[in-house]
């Protein structure tokens, strides 16, 4: 496919989209609308044979949502991988990792979407204050040994999927 043009139609602090005119092989003509977001760090909090949850709610869907900790930047910050890791650990948790390590880096959606994100294994995990945004106001975060978590996957409470696919990386690693 060849892009011929391409235009923004919506602009937010947090998503782009935009709207590209396109030139298939075979030379017919096509459109694309493609979702525009900063990537991700997506953190899998592990101790005890278990692992810190958040929870908070996710308008899109009208209800609340267990996931691993996860995010971008805010509005001006930026730094590395590693160092989002940390941050958005610290920020919904409260809890610092005294060891992160990458398990993979994963698309989104991208069918739809640009967005990427890297997973982390944090341990050696210590309490500390948490520094919640104001969206994240009605975050909760909880322990959960990983037979609960099993069990909240197979009843279909824990559907996240960036959380699922950073799940199955830490089980892909547990099993080598």
């Amino acid at each position: 496919m060849r892009t011929t043009s391409s235009r923004e139609v919506y602009r937010n602090p947090w998503i782009r989209v935009r709207e590209d005119v396109l030139e298939r092989d075979d030379g017919s003509a096509g459109l694309y609308g493609v979702v525009e977001r900063d990537d991700f760090g997506l953190v899998i909090p592990a101790e005890r044979d278990g692992f810190w949850l958040v929870e908070q709610y996710r308008y899109p869907l009208g209800r609340r949502c267990w996931e691993f900790p996860q995010g971008t930047w805010g509005t001006g910050a930026s730094g590395s991988a590693e160092e989002l890791a940390r941050a958005e650990l610290a920020e919904e948790t409260g809890l610092r990792a005294a060891q992160l390590r990458h398990l993979g880096h994963l698309d989104l959606a991208p069918g739809l979407s640009d967005q990427e994100f890297d997973v982390w294994l944090a341990t050696g995990l210590t309490a500390g204050p948490t520094n919640r945004e104001a969206t994240e106001s009605d975050m909760r975060h909880r322990f959960v040994p990983e037979a609960e978590l099993r069990r909240m996957i197979r009843e279909g409470a824990f559907t996240d999927g960036p959380s699922l696919a950073a799940y199955s990386l830490f089980l892909l690693g547990e099993a080598a």
